[in-house]
């Protein structure tokens, strides 16, 4: 359903205060308490393990079907292809070529933002770029000198744009996948040239997003599962700002078996352990098949995995290769899918607490 441009017009009055200036100093002074003695988790059985919360409801869960506007109908669809399923959450991204691609574009923010508005209990994620150009095989040492800007404050003003167009369109509420796989190679915004910096700036980011008054934001830290480049607990970045601690989850390597990702180093067991820990819930932002085809066998786990965790809520990346709806590929995971998530209910007003979509 498509709002009328007037409606977002009247918010505009209140972007002019993104102008506002930001405090010199964030308190970035906790850091060093906040993180982790050493790069590895302590072997199997060396310390009592953390007891992991398992909820006694459905995750609220949702798709990533496309970034723009004209991609939301696309959710109502994929409900109906599920049974009447109630899909609660709705996952976009930010573009991130240029500064003004992170302020956000308002008729898109303010699309999804109705979107959420329209039902209490639905989640708007955002992935957001901590710099730009996002994708462009940025030397690590360019990167470095951008993190390092980035503690500073050089970009600032871009990170109080984009939260005060959230506030002002009804997206108050959003889950912010920062920095989203950080650990990798992927993007311009990873962590391995140089830890220390890019926490710095993860938490000055914070910061400034959550100086504007109105704001209801909860922070996703949300690596790669796995090693990757840079172990992932070296760029957490100190409970205080993060809410959620969030893993992107594909069928990969070839060969692998969903044992092998629950028992990997840095792997799903490790991350509901720290998170229990920390006293985060977890999240699984995109996951999905991957290197090795049509697998109902990790569908049937993964879905398994996110119903017995504490996990705030999950999205599946759903196109070639990784998805069942708008993938044609897949049609053994396809099906079961669709018959473990058809007419799934969500997490209602009368569920626990952990399965409302934002903190008071």
């Amino acid at each position: 359903m498509r709002f009328g441009r007037l409606t977002l017009a009247a918010a505009a009055l209140l972007l002019l205060m993104a102008t506002a200036s930001v405090p010199a100093g964030t308190p970035l002074s906790r850091t060093e308490g906040q993180a982790l003695s050493s790069d590895a988790f302590e072997p199997r059985g060396a310390a009592p393990r953390p007891a992991v919360q398992r909820p006694h409801h459905e995750p609220p869960f949702g798709a990533f079907v496309g970034s723009w506007d004209d991609h939301i109908p696309q959710i109502g669809q994929y409900a109906q292809w599920l049974g009447d399923a109630n899909l609660q959450v709705g996952h976009t991204y930010l573009a991130g070529n240029s500064w003004a691609d992170v302020e956000g574009e308002p008729v898109v923010l303010g699309m999804w933002s109705q979107w959420r508005l329209a039902d209490p209990f639905r989640v708007l994620v955002l992935g957001v770029p901590m710099l730009v150009p996002s994708e462009a095989n940025v030397p690590d040492g360019e990167v470095a000198r951008l993190l390092g800007q980035g503690a500073r404050g050089d970009f600032d003003r871009h990170f109080l744009k984009l939260a005060y167009r959230l506030v002002a369109l009804g997206g108050a509420d959003t889950v912010l996948t920062l920095g989203w796989e950080m650990n990798g190679v992927t993007y311009t915004h990873r962590c391995k040239p140089d830890p220390a910096a890019w926490k710095a700036y993860w938490r000055r980011i914070v910061t400034v997003m959550r100086s504007v008054p109105g704001q209801r934001f909860r922070f996703d830290f949300t690596p790669n599962r796995g090693l990757d480049a840079i172990p992932w607990t070296r760029c957490y970045p100190g409970d205080d700002v993060v809410d959620i601690i969030g893993m992107d989850s594909y069928d990969q390597p070839a060969g692998g078996t969903f044992d092998d990702y629950v028992r990997e180093p840095y792997g799903l067991q490790d991350q509901v352990e720290f998170a229990a820990r920390h006293g985060k819930p977890v999240s699984y932002p995109e996951w999905g098949l991957f290197r090795n085809g049509d697998n109902p066998e990790y569908v049937q786990r993964m879905v398994e995995w996110m119903r017995t965790h504490d996990t705030a809520y999950q999205t599946v990346t759903d196109y070639c290769p990784h998805g069942f709806f708008q993938c044609d590929r897949n049609p053994r995971s396809s099906a079961r899918f669709r018959e473990l998530m058809s007419g799934s209910k969500g997490a209602s007003s009368t569920g626990p607490e952990t399965a409302k979509p934002a903190r008071p």
